[in-house]
């Protein structure tokens, strides 16, 4: 387990979540439950950087086939770096394929100067703040970047529909808990939040095999 200099757990290795997960599991049965369904959790961990965020930034809103095809194009253009986006216009980028509010929100993110180096230190409320106070980067994205970019241990995306009805399942609730209430639920997970998220993730898409609705 790695730490950053403000000493939040860090994610680095499968044995990290395997760590998570079997503290999860003691202190809440469910969870136990959940894992005995899933088996081991993947890693998840993505590169950080301009790149990651810009790729989110395309995928927003499109078929997984469509921000692959988009990509490949920005790619292929060079444009995946914020000189590059910078560099060419907005009706530019939209020749590529990025929507008019996408092709905006690019070059709001290249224009940020975001130091991600110095994201991988900061706090993650900091790197949230930081990074939602970009136009386009929203909770969401800005917290799955903090857990897969950045590996951190204990962060959550409550407004993540698939860890909604993932805990709606598991937890057995009478209806899909909004954002705020499973944010509040999740703050009893810390500080493997980030794990917890996997677990439900995972038994999500367990379920909805199971149900033939894949």
């Amino acid at each position: 387990m790695a730490g950053t200099g403000l000493n939040e757990r860090v994610i680095v290795s499968d044995g990290c979540i395997r760590e998570g997960a079997d503290w999860l599991a003691v202190r809440h049965p469910r969870f136990a439950h959940a894992l005995e369904r899933t088996g081991p959790l993947p890693l998840r961990l993505r590169p950080d950087g301009f790149g990651q965020l810009l790729s989110a930034i395309v995928s927003q809103q499109v078929s997984v086939a469509s921000a692959r095809a988009i990509w490949g194009k920005l790619e292929a253009a060079g444009m995946v770096t914020p000189e590059a986006i910078l560099s060419v216009t907005e009706d530019d980028l939209r020749g590529l394929g990025l929507s008019r509010q996408k092709a905006a929100y690019a070059r709001a993110l290249a224009a940020a100067g975001i130091d991600y180096d110095a994201l991988r230190d900061a706090a993650s409320g900091e790197v949230v703040k930081t990074l939602t106070a970009v136009k386009g980067i929203g909770i969401w994205t800005a917290e799955i970047y903090a857990m897969f970019s950045l590996g951190r241990a204990d962060v959550f995306a409550p407004g993540d529909l698939a860890l909604q009805e993932g805990a709606r399942v598991l937890f057995d609730l009478p209806e899909r808990p909004k954002e705020k209430a499973l944010r509040a639920m999740a703050g009893d997970w810390s500080p493997w939040r980030s794990v917890a998220a996997r677990i439900l993730w995972a038994y999500y898409h367990v379920e909805k095999n199971r149900e033939g609705l894949a």
